[in-house]
Protein backbone atom coordinates (compact mmCIF):
# COMPACT_ATOMS: atom_id res chain seq x y z
CA UNK A 1 0.00 0.00 0.00
CA UNK A 2 1.75 3.52 -0.79
CA UNK A 3 2.48 5.77 1.40
CA UNK A 4 1.09 9.39 1.88
CA UNK A 5 3.21 12.00 0.98
CA UNK A 6 3.10 15.47 2.89
CA UNK A 7 5.63 18.08 1.41
CA UNK A 8 6.69 21.25 3.21
CA UNK A 9 5.28 24.70 2.26
CA UNK A 10 8.99 25.89 0.88
CA UNK A 11 8.95 22.36 -0.98
CA UNK A 12 5.64 23.21 -3.11
CA UNK A 13 7.16 26.68 -3.80
CA UNK A 14 10.16 25.54 -5.35
CA UNK A 15 8.65 23.34 -7.19
CA UNK A 16 6.28 26.16 -8.54
CA UNK A 17 8.93 27.76 -9.45
CA UNK A 18 10.56 25.56 -11.93
CA UNK A 19 10.15 24.97 -15.37
CA UNK A 20 7.32 23.30 -16.83
CA UNK A 21 9.36 20.63 -18.02
CA UNK A 22 11.49 20.27 -14.92
CA UNK A 23 8.31 20.13 -12.51
CA UNK A 24 7.06 17.75 -14.67
CA UNK A 25 9.75 15.66 -14.14
CA UNK A 26 9.38 16.22 -9.95
CA UNK A 27 6.62 15.71 -9.87
CA UNK A 28 6.13 12.19 -11.12
CA UNK A 29 9.01 11.34 -9.31
CA UNK A 30 6.90 11.96 -6.26
CA UNK A 31 4.59 10.10 -6.79
CA UNK A 32 6.60 7.11 -8.12
CA UNK A 33 8.08 7.70 -4.57
CA UNK A 34 5.01 7.31 -2.57
CA UNK A 35 4.23 4.10 -4.92
CA UNK A 36 7.74 2.62 -4.68
CA UNK A 37 8.79 3.80 -0.86
CA UNK A 38 9.47 0.56 0.91
CA UNK A 39 9.36 -1.78 -2.25
CA UNK A 40 13.28 -1.75 -3.07
CA UNK A 41 12.29 -3.44 -6.77
CA UNK A 42 10.46 -0.54 -7.59
CA UNK A 43 12.59 2.12 -6.68
CA UNK A 44 15.73 1.50 -8.25
CA UNK A 45 15.23 4.30 -10.74
CA UNK A 46 14.35 6.69 -7.93
CA UNK A 47 17.71 6.60 -6.51
CA UNK A 48 16.54 6.60 -2.89
CA UNK A 49 19.32 7.21 -0.44
CA UNK A 50 19.17 6.60 2.96
CA UNK A 51 20.74 9.56 4.96
CA UNK A 52 19.96 8.96 8.17
CA UNK A 53 17.80 6.65 10.57
CA UNK A 54 14.43 7.73 8.76
CA UNK A 55 15.93 10.58 6.55
CA UNK A 56 16.37 9.69 3.10
CA UNK A 57 17.35 11.20 -0.92
CA UNK A 58 15.65 10.80 -3.69
CA UNK A 59 16.63 11.85 -7.35
CA UNK A 60 13.92 14.60 -8.93
CA UNK A 61 15.33 14.66 -12.12
CA UNK A 62 19.15 14.58 -12.98
CA UNK A 63 19.71 17.74 -11.04
CA UNK A 64 17.31 17.78 -8.12
CA UNK A 65 16.67 15.91 -5.08
CA UNK A 66 14.40 15.83 -2.68
CA UNK A 67 15.16 14.68 1.25
CA UNK A 68 12.38 12.82 3.11
CA UNK A 69 11.67 11.89 5.98
CA UNK A 70 10.08 8.38 6.60
CA UNK A 71 7.04 9.33 9.72
CA UNK A 72 4.71 6.39 10.82
CA UNK A 73 1.68 8.67 9.27
CA UNK A 74 3.85 9.49 5.77
CA UNK A 75 6.96 10.49 3.84
CA UNK A 76 7.19 14.16 4.59
CA UNK A 77 9.37 16.34 1.94
CA UNK A 78 10.70 18.82 3.15
CA UNK A 79 13.62 19.91 1.31
CA UNK A 80 13.79 20.23 -2.87
CA UNK A 81 17.58 20.97 -4.86
CA UNK A 82 20.77 20.38 -5.69
CA UNK A 83 23.23 17.37 -4.91
CA UNK A 84 25.73 19.93 -3.42
CA UNK A 85 22.51 21.73 -1.17
CA UNK A 86 21.72 18.48 0.16
CA UNK A 87 25.19 17.89 1.17
CA UNK A 88 25.66 21.58 2.54
CA UNK A 89 22.05 20.89 4.40
CA UNK A 90 23.57 17.65 6.07
CA UNK A 91 26.53 19.45 6.81
CA UNK A 92 24.77 22.28 8.43
CA UNK A 93 23.01 19.26 10.48
CA UNK A 94 19.55 20.29 10.31
CA UNK A 95 18.34 17.08 10.32
CA UNK A 96 20.18 15.60 13.45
Amino acid sequence: MPKLLAIDPVVLKRLRELPKSERGECLAALCDLAEAFGRPHLHGGLGIRKLGESLFECRGNLALRFVFQNRPDALFVSFLGSHDEVKALLRRGKYR
